[in-house]
């Protein structure tokens, strides 16, 4: 913990991590009257909201390229720094590619919180990036009323191995690198102070690991879980690839501490819209309570992949169909 901790970061800020993104219905609605760009070399763009842009550098090699930031998860400095690093960092490897640069993002309300907070920020992520070997040079900075904090990253991936979200095929296993739960510990954090250590080591863990294993295995469908939950990221990759999915609610990693947060009500704002966002796709069979669809929405901070296929080391939660339970695409079905 830094010598600020003191500060309760998280108190300045509206939301934490990425439950203060946009809500998904809201950001397809502005993205659907935005036209698609028409390029030769754009391999994924807007399409499929997948977790970085991928452009063909040459003919074996993608240039993939993300941005990522957010207001305050935790209240220690360093660690947001390295929870917000991290969680840039992994839409690189949720495309199956390697983090090559990277620049700061800083929102800062340099009134109200002191530069030296500031400095700590920057050093975890600083410690991150380095952990993946992707020198972090320079950035942006703006005075801004909430403290934010994230990377733009861009990486490389071999452009006929990208891990995409629109790639998955019917039938196969679906793999989670990391328990859920994060949201649900984080606005317990929020409200009351307490400190979950293994949420916070769980959020500045890359998924460079995970990713390459995804990529040894041939596998081709992954994305990361982040702020729409884990219920949200499986429909838009089942949209995204015309299939279903089956979920086993009980197969589902939950860290600890997350069940009794959920049980005490410290349900994000956020959790509730990605639930809302994907009720009317959702099949729910016997015993699944509202409860467990909560747990299932639950807005992630630096979360796992999501795979098709199985990761030897990580649990199978479900796999893919062919369709939804109601025969449409992106349908998920849960027992």
């Amino acid at each position: 913990m830094s010598a600020h901790s003191a500060t309760r970061l998280t108190t300045y800020a509206h939301g934490g991590g990425c439950a203060c993104k946009i809500p998904p219905g809201e950001l397809e609605e502005v993205l659907s009257g935005l036209p698609s760009p028409h390029h030769d070399e754009v391999l994924v763009g807007l399409n499929n909201g997948d977790d970085a842009a991928a452009v063909r550098l040459d003919g074996d090699t993608a240039l993939l390229s993300t941005a990522d930031f957010f207001t305050p998860v935790v209240d220690d400095a360093y660690d947001w720094g390295r929870i917000a690093a991290a969680n840039a960092l992994s839409d690189i490897y949720a495309m199956g590619g390697t983090p090559k640069v990277a620049i700061n993002l800083v929102g800062w309300p340099r009134e109200t919180l002191p530069m030296e907070l500031l400095a700590e920020v920057l050093r975890g992520g600083l410690a991150v990036a380095e952990q993946a070997g992707c020198p972090l040079i320079g950035g942006h900075t703006v005075d801004d009323p909430e403290p934010k904090y994230g990377l733009s990253v861009t990486g490389i991936a071999p452009a006929d191995q990208l891990l995409r979200n629109d790639a998955a095929e019917p039938g196969m296993p679906l793999t989670l690198t990391k328990p859920l739960g994060l949201g649900l510990l984080n606005n317990r954090h929020k409200a009351t102070a307490e400190v979950f250590p293994e949420a916070v080591e769980t959020m500045a863990s890359l998924n460079r690991d995970a990713a390459e294993a995804v990529v040894a295995a041939g596998l081709r469908a992954a994305t990361d879980v982040t702020g729409f939950g884990l219920l949200g990221h499986l429909f838009k990759m089942c949209r995204a690839s015309g299939v279903g999915a089956q979920l086993d609610a009980q197969a589902v990693p939950m860290l600890e501490g997350a069940a009794e947060a959920l049980r005490d009500g410290y349900v994000s704002g956020g959790t509730r819209r990605n639930l809302d966002w994907v009720r009317d796709h959702l099949s729910a069979g016997p015993g699944i309570g509202e409860d467990d669809l909560l747990k299932l929405a639950d807005a992630q901070t630096s979360g796992g992949l999501l795979v098709v296929g199985e990761v030897p080391g990580y649990p199978v939660i479900g796999y893919t169909v062919p369709s939804g339970p109601d025969g449409r695409a992106g349908g998920i079905s849960l027992r």
